[in-house]
């Protein structure tokens, strides 16, 4: 028997604000910067990033930079593109004991 694999794409699946917001959050949650970069360029691509490029007037090559696998985003193309997301970042205390 021959089992045939595909590649998964979350982006196929970030079809609704809710879903990428959901997606985001736990990306944030991970507290690691190199998978939350990716999860934003995930979603980047789903919402479609010449769109993404227009909404929040950087290129498109610096987007794919900045969310690539080795890319660092700054926080101004970070905050560009959550606005464009429509997706606000909050700050909320930890549970850290005294």
């Amino acid at each position: 028997m021959n089992s045939a694999f595909t590649t998964f794409d979350p982006a196929e699946y970030l079809d609704s604000r809710e879903a990428i917001v959901v997606f985001i959050s736990d990306a944030l949650e991970t507290g690691d910067a190199t998978y939350i970069a990716h999860a934003i360029g995930v979603v980047a691509r789903a919402r479609g990033m010449s769109q993404l490029a227009n909404d929040t007037g950087l290129s498109r090559e610096q987007l794919y930079r900045s969310f690539s696998e080795h890319g660092n985003p700054t926080l101004k193309t970070m905050l560009a593109v959550f606005r464009a997301f429509d997706i606000h970042l909050t700050a909320q205390a930890g549970n850290v004991l005294p």
